[in-house]
């Protein structure tokens, strides 16, 4: 047995992990900006189309970016 299978495992578990934990992130800030982020002006949709055609990165941006803000703002 070579050292390279552990390895090997070890690399596709972190990629699974990091692969749903970005999708989970990407679920929730669809979510969080459709129900919480105010009706005022076209911020909504605007955020919402980010986080959907930019993925986790996009939804790593609203959250911690604009979701602070928000709370700030309006206390949701």
């Amino acid at each position: 047995m070579s050292v390279a299978l552990p390895f090997g495992i070890l690399f596709a578990l972190m990629g699974a992990v990091i692969g749903i934990g970005g999708t989970v992130l990407w679920v929730w800030m669809i979510i969080d900006c459709a129900t919480k982020e105010p009706d005022t002006g076209n911020d909504k949709i605007i955020w919402i189309l980010i986080i959907i055609f930019t993925h986790w990165v996009g939804a790593l941006i609203y959250f911690l970016i604009r979701r602070p803000k928000r709370i700030q703002e309006f206390g949701q």
